[in-house]
């Protein structure tokens, strides 16, 4: 699958129309796509990111959840620290 739209460093639009926000620790990863990047999308349980976006040409993934769910920074803090 490939990217439709990728405007903000935080999220990003597939060309299948779901959007995904791509959890802060890992928006390094996403500097190397391309629009012609193909990225997969698999279900994992990493509490509070529900999927994540492989990119198997480059050997790397970041973890995503889907755009309409909010984040609060307090949840994020409790998370990063448990």
């Amino acid at each position: 699958m490939h990217i439709k739209t990728h405007d903000k460093a935080y999220s990003v639009v597939m060309e299948d129309g779901s959007e995904w926000k791509i959890w802060p620790a890992d928006l390094q990863a996403t500097l190397q796509w391309e629009p012609s990047s193909d990225l997969e999308i698999q279900e994992i349980d990493d509490s509070p990111c529900t999927h994540a976006i492989v990119d198997r040409a480059h050997g790397t993934w970041v973890r995503v959840f889907e755009a309409e769910e909010d984040w609060v920074p307090e949840q994020m803090d409790a998370w990063l620290l448990s």
